[in-house]
């Protein structure tokens, strides 16, 4: 069994630095180091202040030290970390791509009043455990050693257990709501029409490159891989056929 720092060093490097992040400000919060009006999103200083940062320190707070706090946590570590090493392996340049796209989403959702919340963490950790069901839709979870059920549903899952625990619904709710945006747009709608109509910029891959974060996706194909599998009849299908592992073991 590899030690601690071992396990740590082999996370992915989006995924280790955006769990990394999330820990760290929690903790500076939960020390008093950092006040959390402070960082939240409250979109008024943001213009007449011009307080910017607010826009991205609202993806690092993830709720003071809970239970919940450790299942977002671990969230990341299951969720981001399968998909960073599953479908977006050797694509770094897409999977963060992936994250500033779901970043993006969620503030101009939250710019709409009945969807404002503070703070976006939890809903940026939901997408990613979105965009995880669809890729492995057949895979079998066990929530809490009292139900086991496909992945595909987990979100919802999640979601209602959520608001039995008397969490808020929004950040959820956002979260499910940018994750299918992006799998629309990448997966289910260029499999529909052949048409890809997001595709990871440049900017993205030269990033990537220039700081030598992880694997940069080949400049010629910037988009989403090809997802479809042509079968004996001819049509083409894949969106929800996933990969059909125990992951509870």
């Amino acid at each position: 069994m590899s030690s601690p720092a071992e396990y740590y060093k082999s996370l992915p490097p989006i995924s280790k630095a955006y769990g990394t992040l999330c820990l760290v400000f929690t903790t500076a919060c939960q020390l008093g180091l950092v006040d959390l009006p402070d960082i939240a999103l409250i979109y008024k200083p943001v213009f007449s202040r011009f307080q910017v940062w607010r826009l991205i320190t609202t993806f690092f707070f993830l709720g003071k030290f809970s239970i919940n706090f450790g299942i977002r946590l671990l969230m990341i570590a299951r969720y981001g970390v399968q998909l960073e090493k599953g479908p977006f392996e050797r694509r770094t340049a897409d999977f963060l791509w992936m994250m500033i796209f779901g970043a993006l989403s969620l503030l101009v959702l939250s710019a709409i009043p009945i969807f404002w919340t503070p703070f976006l963490g939890i809903s940026l950790v939901f997408m990613l455990l979105y965009v995880w069901s669809r890729e492995f839709p057949n895979a079998q979870i066990n929530i809490y050693g009292l139900v086991t059920l496909k992945a595909f549903y987990l979100p919802w899952a999640m979601l209602a257990l959520d608001v039995i625990f008397g969490a808020p619904l929004v950040p959820d709710l956002l979260g499910i709501i940018a994750g299918h945006l992006f799998y629309f747009l990448t997966v289910l709608h260029p499999l529909a029409t052949g048409n890809i109509i997001l595709r990871t910029p440049r900017w993205v891959n030269k990033l990537v490159a220039r700081w030598r974060i992880g694997a940069p996706t080949p400049m010629h194909n910037s988009a989403q891989p090809d997802r479809t599998t042509r079968v004996a009849d001819g049509t083409t299908s894949a969106a929800f056929r996933g990969r059909s592992y125990r992951l509870n073991d």
